[in-house]
């Protein structure tokens, strides 16, 4: 895929999304259509089109997508790595909560109603998986045939962002694909990538039912209680102090990881062709440009909606 099918990819993902709420509302009032199914069309309907789109370029779909090996005290490394990088993530959401709700919180009541297994696998295993399929690889992959891997970094960790379809996550997702985007380089892997988003995603569903059964009194605080300005700000200043030293120290073991995986050269390649002054290959199309503005269009909707 070129970068031209991979923005219609991301266009017809957000109507496809629009029409499947769509649908979904209306079935409500027939069916109470639960959690969990919530859960797995909201994957699907990022997966099923890249996987056809994946064919239909009749390509080899691991010389696309990267499932290489990893080496054990890269694995090791990664889990370091993932936990290094939530100070910044956290200072990210707690940043959009002076502006927006928190996201996660707002339905994690119907979460926790769902068995904790089926929980685990929907947003621990299965979500990632699909996620890092369509985003780290097929959308990532995609920007970099156009030779521009600083774009494709970050438009595909925007798209990314924006797929959460929600101005309190869109922020941290979109770092955190900044983070995964350049950890799949760094280690040559995809498998890379979505270790990282498997640990991201499990410490917070495990975090969840931690404080639901053992700290209930916390969990109801969380979930009801209104988080003010003068309760963010001092938090937001001791975030800040610890997001730059770890996200510094996250750095220093990309550069590891770079070296234990034999990437050495190919990162010397990568440093030659920014300081060589090519011309790149252009990334923006028609298309992308209407998806971003219908998906920010209807972020903005919902926060309207919301305080309606």
């Amino acid at each position: 895929m070129n970068y031209k099918k991979v923005n219609w990819y991301f266009l017809g993902v957000i109507m496809l999304h629009l029409a499947v709420v769509g649908v979904l509302i209306a079935l409500q009032n027939v069916y109470q259509m639960g959690m969990a199914v919530n859960l797995l069309v909201s994957e699907l309907i990022l997966a099923v089109p890249a996987v056809i789109a994946l064919l239909a370029s009749k390509e080899k779909p691991n010389r696309v997508l990267g499932f290489h090996k990893l080496k054990i005290s890269s694995v090791l490394m990664i889990i370091l790595y993932t936990f290094l990088m939530q100070p910044l993530t956290t200072l990210l959401n707690a940043i959009s909560m002076l502006f927006v709700d928190n996201a996660v919180t707002s339905i994690s009541n119907e979460v926790m109603n769902l068995p904790f297994w089926l929980t685990f696998f929907m947003m621990a295993l299965f979500g990632p998986f699909c996620e890092e399929f369509c985003f780290r690889g097929v959308v990532y992959r995609g920007y970099l045939k156009s030779g521009n891997v600083t774009g494709a970094v970050l438009l595909s960790s925007l798209l990314f962002g924006l797929m959460h379809m929600n101005f309190n996550q869109a922020p941290y997702a979109f770092a955190l694909g900044v983070a995964m985007a350049v950890l799949v380089e760094a280690t040559g892997s995809l498998w890379s990538s979505v270790l990282m988003h498997v640990i991201f995603n499990a410490q917070s569903v495990l975090l969840m039912y931690f404080y639901q059964h053992f700290m209930p009194e916390v969990w109801l605080q969380q979930t009801q209680a209104a988080v003010t300005a003068e309760d963010m700000l001092p938090l937001i200043g001791i975030y800040l102090v610890i997001a730059v030293v770890c996200t510094a120290l996250a750095a220093c073991v990309l550069v590891w990881l770079c070296r234990n995986q034999g990437r050495d050269e190919y990162a010397a390649w990568l440093l030659q062709e920014r300081k060589s002054g090519k011309k790149k290959g252009r990334l923006v199309s028609v298309p992308l440009v209407i998806g971003i503005v219908v998906c920010l269009a209807y972020m903005l909707l919902n926060v309207f909606l919301s305080r309606g």
